[in-house]
């Protein structure tokens, strides 16, 4: 289990950029195909930008053709919490950093991705930081 974060409005204000704040602390979406990892192949794992916790592998990473990032299974199932968000007149899952509660995106659930958890957690790029793995090639 990470451990946890806890900050202060200002202080979360004084770290994260206007951007950041807006997806991260009020659960805002970038827009889809702008984020840097949309497309990425870069091997390693993806952190927490908010307060740097694992949460997710390379090897996780599909493509979805959605517009966001996509991932079949977080690091464990400790390290995000999933919350019912209505926000838009629907159910959603919302998933969330399990040590800062930093908004992350959504999953959803039995969209023929085929993937082994049939899961698909819809990850907002700006929320994440990729550290590469050190074994990658060209590095």
């Amino acid at each position: 289990m990470p451990e946890k974060v806890q900050k202060t409005d200002a202080e979360w204000r004084a770290t994260l950029s206007p951007d950041e704040y807006h997806i991260l602390r009020e659960a805002g979406t970038e827009r889809p195909w702008s984020g840097e990892y949309v497309e990425t192949k870069t091997v390693g794992v993806y952190r927490c930008r908010a307060c740097g916790a694992e949460l997710f592998r390379s090897d996780t990473k599909f493509d979805s053709h959605c517009g966001w990032p996509s991932f079949w299974s977080p690091l464990a199932e400790d390290r995000v919490r999933l919350l019912e968000d209505r926000s838009l007149g629907t159910t959603r899952v919302e998933v969330r950093c399990a040590a800062c509660d930093s908004h992350l995106g959504h999953v959803f659930e039995g969209e023929g991705y085929g993937t082994p958890t049939d899961l698909r957690y819809c990850i907002n790029s700006i929320s994440l930081t990729l550290e590469p793995d050190e074994a990658q090639p060209g590095r």
